[in-house]
């Protein structure tokens, strides 16, 4: 397996994590009350928009050459910060 092959799963596992987490809030969400329904509501989908836009991220560095996928790494990390911190946000938020 080459390093970005690697790379590329342990990103494919991170999104699933976020999957699950999200996941939770939807449920959280579904049983707040109503005046919360609405901010878990606009998270669940502020959650949802950044993890599409990493998703996106990540198919098009598995889609890049062999050289271009290292330059692309960085800017796919800071998405995948962002889209982290989002979700531990709104996990911590809505305990």
């Amino acid at each position: 397996m080459t390093m970005r092959e690697d790379y590329v799963r342990k990103m494919e596992a991170k999104l699933e994590q976020w999957n699950a987490e999200i996941d939770t809030l939807v449920v959280k969400a579904a049983l707040a009350e109503a005046e919360l329904k609405t901010e878990y509501s606009e998270q669940i989908e502020a959650l949802r928009n950044k993890q599409i836009e990493a998703r996106v991220k990540l198919e098009a560095l598995r889609d890049a050459s062999d050289e271009a996928w290292k330059d692309m790494r960085a800017g796919i990390e800071m998405a995948w910060d962002s889209v982290s911190e989002a979700v531990n946000s709104a996990l911590s938020r809505f305990k």
